[in-house]
Parts: C-alpha cells; structure tokens; sequence
C-alpha cells in the first residue's frame, strides 16, 4: 500500500540507470523540501537513534499525516523527503499498515544505505508510526 506520490518516485527510480543516480536523486529531493522551522527543532520532535539530528514534525489535516522534517546531512534530508512520500496523506490507521521495508526495497535503499543511515531511517519509521497510532 503506497501512496500515488510514492508510486511515482518509484517510477522515478526505474529510469534512473545506477545507485549513484539514485542517491543524487534522494539527496535532490532532500534539497527541495521546505526547510523546518527553528522554533520546529526542539528535544520533542528529534528523533533518537540517527547518527546525524533529525527533526520530525507531524500534523493531522482532515484526519490525514503530514509531516515535515530536517536534517543536517543531506542524504538524511532525502530520505525524510521518501518518506514523506511514503506516509503523507494516509489516515492514522493506514499508516500501521504500511511495509516500510518492502516499499523502500522496491527503491533499492534496503542495500545500499549503512547501517547506521539503515538505523536511523528505522528510528524515523516507528517515530512516524508511534505519532500516527497515538491520534488514531
């Protein structure tokens, strides 16, 4: 269960010819968030267990996720920026359904990020995911 946004980063993907390309497209849609606002990147929305900071900050729009999120490595920036696509717009309740593993697989980071990157994109996974079961 993907969202459209998702579904077309993974059609993104597939023309992308290497894990260099793909990295650089990550790193790209990390660079083209909004930034978070500083008043946004306090002890409540950072989340522990990345080896760089990061920032997480979700509301509920008509029952619906939206998070935000920053970071001060790039690569970082884009993989929030993933899982914005990922998560945005589901209902609190579909958010527990989703395979975080299997989707990010059918982008290839399964086996290309360190384990420390792996670590820390778990660590936003189930920060998502606590944030959404907590307002379902």
């Amino acid at each position: 269960m993907a969202t459209p946004a998702f579904e077309e980063l993974v059609e993104d993907f597939e023309f992308l010819e290497d894990w260099e390309d793909r990295y650089r497209h990550v790193i790209d849609l990390g660079k083209a968030m909004d930034p978070l606002a500083e008043p946004l990147r306090v002890p409540a929305t950072k989340v522990d267990g990345c080896a760089s900071q990061v920032w997480l900050h979700a509301q509920f729009d008509g029952g619906k996720l939206h998070f935000d999120g920053a970071s001060d490595a790039m690569i970082v920036s884009g993989l929030i920026a993933v899982l914005r696509r990922l998560f945005n717009g589901l209902a609190p309740a579909e958010v527990g359904k989703v395979d975080a593993k299997a989707e990010l697989g059918r982008l290839g980071l399964n086996d290309h990020l360190s384990a420390q990157r792996s670590n820390g994109l778990r660590a936003m996974i189930e920060r998502i995911r606590e944030t959404a079961a907590q307002e379902a």
